[in-house]
């Protein structure tokens, strides 16, 4: 190794004098440091270079007996020596300002001061060494030759490096580690080589060591620099989160507070701001905007009714209707909410909301009457999640209106009341909540609404209904007699009450049984009795349970599951296990069970849902499957679509033009606007819906509908309403009658249009679709709907 030195030395002295000179000048222009320590690095680093630099020169010119060599020589080696202790005075300084900036309060070890007096001593003893040749001298031939008092020259640097080293000590725990290391590498390092100098001759060992170190103590300085900032940087930016975070902290509360304000004015919307606030958060997720603007609407549509608090208490409370000038007042309530939140300058979106979250798309609504795209953006947004709540939840006039029914309200105020894109966004959420989990909810689950029942006269209390599936539910509870219960004439057991309405509930006045298209299809008693109202077929089997069976006395266990047209009821107790099989009239209705009693207290309900959808022939079918789709076929098998989406066509592939004809007719349960027709673009790998690969482009409902279900593809829906079209009620009725329905379909390239009008609803979509989709495949579904007589014309 010291033969490769030996080689390359005087190349490594350029270089690292090199660089000490730039490191001196980014020393020199470095801002971020105490002028002293600075100076001691500008200093270090500069001696060093000319020590270095000057120990280069030595080497070159040693022997060169010229005039100019025997001159260099002499200056070079002096120079050299000279610089040597130079450096340690430089370096003193740099300590100093670390005992300065980082010794808590210590004085500058009085050490350092002598390290200065014998550095000082050290370059006087230098100088008269020139004339006495004790440290070194110069033979005839100009070589550098060794005096009889060499070993002095090494003393002065070595004792000025260890008492260095010892005031390190005595700083080293208030240091950074990176600090630590670089005193560390600058006091130890050269004095091994000092050492190591002692015995080899020819290298520079002590200078290039001294110059190295000199080097990494100015980047391990920066890099502390570095460090300081970053911890800096990052404190800072912790103090503004938790500033920002106390901020948002007290803007919630504040927000809160105004809304349990409003909350407690109004018994009837307790819960609305914070429905609408998420419903509305939703719709602007699905709608593709950023986290931050999603949450600004998210607290825009929380504070949206503030201004309810200037509204008279006895206005909102009022049972029933208002009058015409009551209402008048309620409409002031968005610009009283503009003048509370406008004063909040910094989030101005707030007041924006609150004041148009009453207008209308088509130009008819307060207090601006602006129109269409005029209004705000996020009062757009929260108009709808507004108006959803408003229909799904409990008023002092009326109950929640079912969502379905709510669907169509939106279905038939898209673009009229509420902004199209918005409307459609909403229609897509309440399609997802199968569970209509989006609703105003009822203080207790497990009895949708009732935590306990007490039933004295038949029917005189009944639960809400539980939906009834291809889920297996099960439910256990107790049930025990009422004292009054215990005679003779009464039956003091509980029953269940099959039916279907559109809210879930069961009714009796008139009125609301037809609005909610009410049916009740039985009852059934816990001991095996039932009577039959509008079932097909009920098929009742008993058996005797074994001694062992773990319910005891007054506990039951219930299960019961859907299939089509088709559903299973067991009864379990103590004594027997009671099971009905039930035929329905039709499969497109839904059916819930509520729980009710004679002379019975109920209590300890618990209901299990199974996540797994029961095979078709769990249920034993006791009567022949409803067909309406019994006609001759077309080119392809009729289908009926008894649910949404229940049931696909055969596939059919989209060539460049073709036409779809059929006739459909919905089923006579069909009740909404949306039980007409779908047409699916989709593509997958054995063409086949939902089967490997499955992608689906477009959906297309009959009504003007349409959801893009992947987000590669762009759609474009065109819907217009000609003179043929006269109401929605018209066209229900048309889609009960029956009609003759024919689809367009062409291709260009990756663009795929499809055209069709049916009662004056003229459909035309434009589906964009990337370069890599190959093959596209047509299906006709829809919801509760018989298509048949399918014909396809290329």
């Amino acid at each position: 190794m010291f033969d490769y030195i030996r080689l390359h030395q005087l190349n490594i002295m350029l270089v690292l004098s090199s660089i000490c000179v730039l490191l001196a000048f980014f020393a020199c222009i470095t801002k971020s440091i105490t002028r002293k320590k600075r100076a001691g690095l500008f200093l270090t680093e500069i001696s060093a270079a000319i020590m270095l630099f000057a120990d280069r020169l030595a080497y070159i010119y040693r022997g060169d007996t010229s005039e100019l060599g025997w001159f260099m020589v002499r200056f070079s080696n002096f120079t050299v020596f000279f610089f040597t202790l130079f450096i340690l005075l430089s370096f003193n300084l740099y300590l100093e300002d670390l005992f300065i900036t980082n010794s808590n309060g210590k004085s500058i070890p009085k050490r350092l001061y002598a390290v200065s007096i014998l550095v000082v001593l050290g370059m006087l003893i230098l100088i008269i060494s020139q004339f006495t040749g004790w440290y070194y001298f110069f033979d005839s031939t100009n070589h550098y030759q060794r005096g009889p008092f060499f070993i002095i020259s090494y003393v002065v640097p070595l004792a000025s490096l260890f008492i260095q080293l010892s005031s390190i000590f005595d700083l080293y725990s208030s240091l950074s580690r990176v600090i630590r290391t670089s005193l560390v590498f600058f006091t130890v390092i050269p004095i091994i080589a000092s050492i190591a100098q002692i015995f080899v001759y020819g290298i520079s060992l002590t200078n290039i060591s001294i110059v190295g170190t000199a080097v990494l103590l100015y980047i391990f300085a920066l890099i502390d620099i570095n460090n300081t900032a970053e911890r800096a940087t990052k404190l800072e930016m912790e103090y503004l989160k938790k500033s920002q975070q106390s901020s948002q902290r007290l803007f919630e509360q504040t927000a809160t507070a105004l809304v349990n304000a409003i909350d407690a004015k109004d018994k009837y919307t307790h819960g609305h701001s914070s429905r609408v606030a998420e419903y509305s958060r939703k719709i602007a997720e699905i709608y593709g905007k950023s986290e931050q603007e999603c949450r600004e609407i998210y607290y825009a549509a929380l504070l949206h009714d503030v201004g309810k608090i200037g509204i008279p208490k006895e206005i909102i409370n009022k049972e029933g209707m208002l009058t015409k000038e009551e209402y008048e007042v309620i409409k002031q309530h968005p610009v009283v909410g503009k003048q509370i939140l406008s004063s909040i300058s910094e989030y101005p979106y707030l007041s924006i909301c609150a004041n148009h979250h009453h207008e209308r798309y088509d130009g008819k609504g307060y207090p601006e009457k602006l129109k269409g795209e005029d209004i705000p953006e996020i009062a757009r947004i929260v108009a709808v999640a507004d108006a959803y709540d408003a229909m799904t939840s409990k008023r002092s006039y009326r109950d929640p209106i079912p969502q379905q029914k709510v669907r169509e309200e939106f279905v038939k105020g898209a673009g009229i009341q509420f902004d199209p894109e918005f409307s459609k966004i909403m229609l897509h959420l309440i399609d997802l909540d199968s569970e209509y989990e989006m609703k105003e909810k009822a203080d207790v689950k497990e009895l949708a609404g009732k935590n306990e029942l007490e039933c004295k006269k038949y029917r005189d209390t009944v639960s809400e209904g539980i939906v009834v599936t291809p889920f297996i539910t099960r439910i256990h509870l107790k049930s025990v007699p009422l004292p009054e219960g215990n005679n003779r004439s009464r039956v003091c057991l509980p029953s269940l009450v099959l039916f279907d309405s559109l809210d879930g509930r069961i009714h009796l006045d008139e009125k609301l049984k037809k609005e909610l298209n009410y049916c009740e299809y039985g009852q059934f008693r816990f001991d095996g009795a039932y009577v039959n109202s509008e079932l097909r077929k009920i098929q009742l089997k008993k058996t005797e349970n074994p001694e062992a069976f773990q319910n005891t006395p007054n506990e039951y266990d219930l299960e019961f599951v859907k299939f089509r047209d088709h559903m299973l009821l067991k009864i379990q107790s103590q004594a027997q296990t009671i099971t009905f099989t039930i035929a329905f009239q039709d499969s497109s209705r839904y059916a819930y069970l509520s729980l009710t009693g004679e002379s019975c207290f109920i209590s300890g309900v618990e209901i299990y849902k199974e996540e797994k959808m029961i095979d078709p022939s769990y249920i034993p079918r006791i009567a022949e499957e409803i067909s309406y789709i019994d006609v001759p076929e077309g080119d392809i098998p009729n289908i009926q679509i008894e649910g949404y989406r229940s049931a696909f066509s055969q596939s059919i592939p989209f060539t460049d033009e073709m036409q779809i004809s059929f006739h459909s007719k919905s089923l006579p349960t069909a009740r909404l606007v949306w039980h007409c027709p779908f047409v699916v673009l989709y593509t997958s790998d054995d063409q086949t819906v939902n089967g490997p690969g499955y992608r689906e482009f477009a959906l297309i409902r009959f009504d003007g509908e349409n959801w893009e279900s992947d987000d590669s593809v762009e759609n474009q829906m065109i819907v217009n309403k000609n003179d043929a079209f006269t109401g929605w009620d018209v066209w229900k009725v048309m889609n009960r009658i029956g009609f003759d329905c024919t689809v367009s379909f062409k291709r260009k390239g990756n663009v795929l249009t499809v055209f069709t009008e049916n009662g004056g609803i003229s459909i035309k979509n434009i589906t964009t679709l990337d370069q890599s989709v190959k093959n596209v495949y047509v299906t006709l579904t829809g919801d509760q709907c018989a298509i048949t007589n399918i014909r396809i014309k290329k």
